[in-house]
């Protein structure tokens, strides 16, 4: 699974869920299937005001040793023992051709989990907004037209989706607009500015050509498994962060955890910096499982 840089491929046509966050890249079965797949769908479009022009992304030969930074601090707590070992592992095979890994700070990125389930539920309810049986999309009869508001609402989202439109109205509301909603957007910065300093360097630290961590901090659960919401939304702790920074990450296969007797996939996250695809394909490729 990929995530391009935010602009990369356009949007014209996506239903909008959280529009500073939604992206458009490919799934596919291989990376070198993921990066024909970006070639061919990625450019400008005139019905889409975000999408960068050819400028911004950058095509070079990767040099024979890569630095790969990995924020150590961020593994620390609630990772599976499997995923770990597993993430370990493709770090030493990554150092045994020959690539360097460094440990990195983003001192910020802890704060991804917080700031995502603030912006993204805010937008989601702005946007949801529209589904409202008055001009498109489901409708359901009531007794009069704030009956059938009330009802197609109702009856069109399930529970999860409502639970993230009450969330988002909450943290837009007058009274904790600043105190949420600002202070997030305020934090994005920040964490936006942690991916800029280690690609780019900072006087201290010589820069990174990518960033690895696990895709997920589990293997995959059982369906039904995490009833509880909280514990669905820090499955995506690690894969957040550059959704909220707008940098590139793709998710490859890098090994397996026995459950129950079943194989499960466990994968590696890598991101690089904006317009820096060529870069993660040629990472995925190294460290990715033959294509299944």
């Amino acid at each position: 699974g990929m995530k391009p840089t935010y602009g990369a491929i356009s949007r014209h046509g996506l239903m909008a869920m959280a529009s500073s966050l939604d992206q458009i890249g490919p799934m596919t079965k291989s990376v070198d299937d993921a990066e024909i797949l970006f070639e061919a769908i990625r450019g400008e479009d005139p019905k889409d005001s975000t999408t960068l022009p050819p400028k911004h992304f950058r095509s070079e030969m990767l040099p024979a040793k890569l630095r790969i930074g990995v924020p150590y601090d961020f593994l620390k707590e609630g990772v599976d023992v499997e995923v770990l070992s597993n993430f370990n592992q493709t770090l030493a095979n990554l150092k045994s051709l020959g690539h360097e890994i460094v440990p990195v700070d983003l001192p910020y990125i802890k704060y991804s989990l917080a700031v995502y389930y603030i912006l993204m539920p805010a937008e989601a309810s702005t946007n949801l907004a529209r589904y409202d049986g008055v001009r498109f999309g489901l409708h359901v009869d009531g007794a009069n037209s704030i009956e059938d508001y009330f009802k197609t609402r109702a009856a069109g989202f399930g529970p999860e989706v409502r639970r993230r439109i009450i969330l988002g109205s909450y943290v837009l509301s007058a009274g904790y607009y600043d105190a949420y909603y600002k202070k997030a957007c305020a934090v994005r910065d920040l964490i936006s500015r942690d991916f800029d300093r280690v690609f780019s360097g900072d006087g201290q630290i010589a820069p990174v050509h990518a960033v690895l961590t696990p895709t997920s901090p589990t293997p995959a659960f059982k369906i039904g498994e995490k009833s509880d919401p909280l514990s669905m939304y820090l499955a995506d702790i690690f894969t957040v962060p550059s959704n909220i920074a707008g940098v590139p990450s793709i998710s490859v296969p890098t090994g397996f955890a026995l459950r129950d007797g079943k194989k499960l996939p466990l994968g590696t996250l890598i991101t690089t910096s904006r317009g820096r695809e060529d870069i993660m394909f040629g990472v995925g490729k190294v460290i990715s499982l033959p294509r299944i």
